[in-house]
């Protein structure tokens, strides 16, 4: 069901929560969002406990100031409905909606998401007040559009409801135990069952592929959560009034491409590390998957939101300031508030909205810092914002069919991510599982290519598997497929085929080893793959220092080049070898090989590329790049797109140091109106991001 939503424009604005703040600030606040350009706030979904304080009291009234201000002043209203917080009477009256974190192990209270958001008691009563606020309010002409719920799939519930569903969900997928038995193996250790009764619960399990099975099933109840509440909100929405949730791509039962098919649009959070997390030559270490740490890491997070529907997205919440913990204070140096928003537009956002309005001044999220300060004086923040807000009020619908171009596809895994998580190949510092390994290796293949200038866009396998081979190549010249560990026959039947098509097909390391239930293949490794890439291996191995490599074929190599992490030591066949590896004991000899396949080829990367191999293998990979076209100096990102009037671009310096780029065609600033012919130097300041667009006919 997912489309683009029907209104013109990039919506801009934040959550405001009036309820948190003291009487007599609402006009004020509606004042300054009004002069600081917005168009959009989101409203109501935190406050269970405001809208029914006792069980069957509902308090709906509170909502209508705030919209009746926004409509006032022409600002549209997001409602959420508040059902991933629930009020401390419902906790008492039922405990038994507490998730169990483990078996028989509730979750406490005083935190939120605690609940296992299946369960038939707090199913009632979410629908009681999704039904009571949503009626109340979808007629009002400010709202126009529901959120439901918030960030889903917080947890793994081991609830018993939860589990006797999941061995039903089982007797569907399987039928019978003896095909449970045969299909995972259990004939190992004993685990054999006997009937559908002796299955163990998965506390202390250490079976591959029972812990797939039971991501996905968990997977399933996020996404039929947020299909429940779609359907309920439905039945009140106008045919103008969308409807989405907003995700968090971390969250552990979240499988973004199955969840968002019951919404209109999709949405999400991405939060960063502003300063030198926005800088370009600047080496920060990633510090959580959640906060996004590095220019690439944003642009990355906006090309997973986009291919979450393969559709331009919202952003329903990101920093305007410092986020995080009371010790992680980072506010943006000037500049980078329009920096991000423009990253994140160039990547296929058509809403940015900020957490939030006011900074809270109590509850675990006071130092999450809001457009306004703790003083509620609008300061440096509020006037970037403001500037913001006014940029695009002069960009205007030139957002409205845009779509970001890309050089390189790029598929993720969903399965893999789940897979590595309990069983990962790469280790932890100290020796124990690297939980992130997928991320890992996905970011190190996807950062080099970032900062090469090529553009990606990244698809599930789902949505790989449902376009043609042919189409596939034709589209995107060059595919990377980094670590597909669970993989299926049709997956390794179709890159096959996506290379024979004429594509530049690149494995990485992992490729195709498990099947579609994680166990490992009967075959020559890359299994299914190996005559196409002209390589096999039987050997593998952690590393525990990184391997130099050197330039065996067409390649240039970056100073300091080397794999990290993992080789697999491959026997070469048909294919040229690209890149060696320094001497090693293991005999590991090629990082990097390519091979011809019908129209196309197949390139073998054998270990995890470090920053400065990924980058060399990107610009092999993608010798022509709008980066280059522009004359662009390192600290520049050039980001492209196209419109049905013509083609965007997106210019941004991140660095404190002025530069300057030169135009390959006409374009004219979209801001600010000026024409700039083609070789025209254009300056940039420091933190400076631009908008150009070329007409069809100048390009």
């Amino acid at each position: 069901m997912v489309a683009n939503p029907t209104f013109s424009g990039v919506l801009f604005g934040a959550a405001y929560y009036a309820e948190y703040q003291p009487q007599g600030t609402l006009e004020r606040d509606f004042d300054l969002m009004q002069e600081a350009g917005f168009s959009v706030i989101r409203v109501g979904e935190s406050v269970w406990s405001t809208w029914e304080p006792r069980e069957g009291v509902f308090d709906l009234d509170w909502l209508q100031p705030v919209l009746d201000a926004a409509h006032k002043r022409g600002i549209g209203v997001v409602l959420g409905t508040p059902t991933y917080a629930v009020p401390p009477w419902l906790q008492r009256l039922h405990p038994e909606i507490a998730a169990e974190s483990r078996t028989g192990v509730r979750n406490r209270w005083g935190a939120r998401q605690e609940m296992d958001q299946s369960e038939p008691a707090y199913r009632f009563y979410a629908e009681r007040i999704v039904r009571k606020v949503v009626g109340r309010y979808a007629n009002h002409p400010a709202v126009i559009g529901f959120q439901v719920d918030n960030e889903p799939g917080f947890q793994l519930p081991h609830n018993e409801q939860t589990f006797q569903r999941f061995v039903e969900w089982l007797k569907k997928r399987y039928e019978t135990v003896d095909r449970l038995n045969r299909e995972w193996g259990l004939v190992y250790w004993s685990h054999s069952l006997s009937d559908w009764a002796d299955l163990w619960r998965p506390d202390a399990n250490t079976v591959p592929q029972y812990q797939i099975e039971w991501r996905r099933f968990q997977a399933t109840l996020a996404t039929e959560l947020i299909s429940w509440q779609a359907e309920i909100v439905r039945e009140y929405a106008g045919p103008d009034q969308f409807i989405t949730t907003c995700l968090s791509y971390t969250r552990a039962q979240v499988s973004d491409d199955e969840l968002v098919r019951s919404l209109d649009v999709v949405a999400g959070n991405p939060y960063y590390k502003m300063q030198d997390g926005l800088e370009a030559t600047a080496e920060v270490p990633r510090e959580a998957l959640w906060w996004h740490t590095g220019v690439w890491a944003l642009f990355e997070w906006g090309d997973r939101a986009y291919s979450s529907a393969q559709a331009q997205f919202l952003v329903t919440e990101t920093n305007a300031q410092s986020v995080g913990d009371p010790w992680q204070n980072h506010p943006p140096f000037p500049g980078q508030i329009k920096q991000a928003a423009f990253a994140l537009l160039a990547r296929g956002a058509r809403m940015v909205e900020y957490w939030h309005w006011h900074t809270l001044h109590f509850g675990a999220e006071t130092y999450w810092g809001g457009v306004l300060p703790h003083s509620q004086v609008p300061g440096r923040i509020y006037r970037e914002v403001s500037e913001l807000g006014a940029a695009l009020k002069s960009i205007g619908p030139a957002l409205d069919d845009y779509t970001p171009d890309a050089d390189v596809l790029m598929l993720y895994s969903t399965d893999t991510k789940w897979s590595f998580e309990a069983y990962p190949p790469l280790p932890a510092a100290g020796g124990g599982p690297d939980t992130s390994a997928y991320a890992k290796i996905f970011d190190a293949f996807y950062r080099g290519l970032f900062e090469a200038g090529a553009q990606v866009r990244v698809q599930h396998i789902r949505q790989f598997l449902a376009t043609p081979a042919t189409v596939l190549a034709d589209k995107f010249p060059v595919l990377v497929a980094p670590a597909i560990y669970v993989a299926d026959d049709a997956t390794l039947e179709h890159l096959n085929a996506y290379a024979e098509a004429g594509g530049h097909l690149v494995i990485g390391v992992r490729t195709g080893y498990g099947d579609e239930l994680a166990r490992a293949r009967f075959a020559v490794a890359p299994p299914m793959l190996s005559d196409a890439a002209g390589v096999s291996y039987d050997e593998y191995s952690n590393i525990d220092r990184d391997f130099a490599v050197h330039a065996l074929g067409e390649i240039e190599l970056e100073p300091e080049s080397a794999g990290t992490d993992w080789v697999e030591i491959l026997d070469v066949q048909t294919a040229e070898k690209l890149v060696g590896f320094s001497r090693n004991e293991l005999g590991a000899r090629t990082a990097v090989s390519t091979n011809v396949l019908g129209n196309g080829r197949v390139t073998y990367v054998a270990t995890v590329p470090n920053v400065a191999l990924s980058r060399s293998l990107a610009r092999w990979l993608v010798p022509s790049r709008a980066l280059d076209e522009w004359a662009a100096g390192p600290t520049v990102t050039v980001s492209t797109g196209s419109t049905s009037i013509g083609r965007l671009f997106f210019i941004s310096n991140w660095s404190a140091d002025c530069t300057s780029v030169t135009t390959p065609v006409a374009v004219r600033d979209v801001e600010s109106g000026v024409d700039h012919p083609v070789g025209s130097s254009i300056p940039l300041g420091p933190r400076t991001a631009l908008l150009l667009e070329a007409p069809n006919a100048s390009v």
